[in-house]
């Protein structure tokens, strides 16, 4: 069995909004919600520094569905329309919702939405239809930053092992080319240290399962 997940080099990501833009276009996201909200973190003063500038930090935080291990929008689903599937996932059976949203209300990061036309709740796939079929889900594939990753926690390296496109070798390289070429996040990303430097969103008991990779703030400069 997969265990999939998206691990993100917080240090890389500009905070363009890719892969907000790109999951809201492949998912047919409706206007005013997202799957993926891109949050900029500070500028906060670094500890022991003066909190002047270069004395503090920020980064940008992509937050969506964090497709727990315990996920609590499925404990609270009266229907079990929420689920997990058998690659980890948590997936929305749109049959069996009837909109009563106490998954939204449940989830601890507020991706979960009412889809008003519809009825149903809607939040993150993981693109389900694109990863099902060996590709990449959308946000990974469209991040020009190759800041985020895409992989199967089971596999024998776990994080270290997750694939992102890698970019293209020449100036005529086309983009199914460089879609179908993968780098992996420990031959591609600056060194870190997996103690320290891997974070996730709080946990309630819910174990998510997204990760952040995020280095400590003087070894920016260091």
């Amino acid at each position: 069995m997969a265990t999939y997940a998206i691990i993100t080099d917080l240090n890389r990501c500009t905070g363009c909004l890719a892969c907000t833009v790109a999951c809201k276009a492949i998912n047919g996201v409706e206007v005013g919600s997202f799957w993926i909200k891109t949050l900029r973190i500070g500028p906060n003063p670094i500890e022991g520094g003066s909190g002047d500038f270069p004395d503090v930090e920020m980064y940008f935080l992509p937050v969506q569905c964090q497709h727990c291990y315990n996920p609590e929008c499925c404990e609270v689903c009266p229907t079990e329309a929420s689920h997990i599937e058998a690659d980890g996932t948590v997936q929305v059976d749109k049959e069996k919702c009837i909109g009563c949203r106490f998954c939204a209300m449940a989830c601890p990061y507020g991706v979960r939405y009412l889809n008003e036309e519809e009825r149903v709740i809607e939040k993150c796939t993981l693109c389900e239809q694109r990863i099902s079929e060996g590709e990449l889900p959308q946000c990974v594939a469209q991040c020009g930053a190759r800041a985020r990753f895409f992989g199967d926690l089971e596999s024998p390296n776990g994080y270290a092992d997750f694939e992102a496109p890698r970019h293209p070798d020449n100036p005529g390289c086309q983009y199914d080319e460089m879609m179908q070429t993968r780098v992996k996040l420990k031959d591609y990303v600056e060194e870190w240290d997996p103690d320290t430097d891997i974070h996730h969103l709080t946990d309630v008991g819910n174990h998510p399962k997204i990760m952040y990779l995020l280095r400590q703030p003087r070894k920016w400069r260091e």
